[in-house]
């Protein structure tokens, strides 16, 4: 529990910001989820949607610094390089 207005003024931002956080997070694990789902299916143009969705959304993502951009450049390698395999 917060001792003084200050502290209990940051909390209230922290759960804002991390509730935030969580949304941005899930929807980017959701939206590579569905490209992996995508390549599984050998659906050449539905993977190739959802990769055109995704990869704005993750680097997005590291833009916000939810996640660290040589993660997010390290999710969109390897997404490319899956959708690669579909030839």
């Amino acid at each position: 529990m917060a001792n003084h207005k200050s502290a209990a003024k940051r909390n209230r931002q922290s759960e804002v910001r991390r509730a935030r956080n969580m949304h941005v997070r899930s929807t980017m694990r959701t939206l590579v989820k569905q490209v992996r789902e995508a390549v599984t299916a050998e659906n050449k143009e539905l993977a190739q949607a959802a990769f055109e969705k995704a990869v704005p959304y993750i680097s997005k993502t590291a833009t916000k610094g939810i996640i660290h951009k040589a993660t997010a450049s390290r999710k969109i390698s390897r997404l490319t390089k899956l959708i690669n395999t579909l030839n």
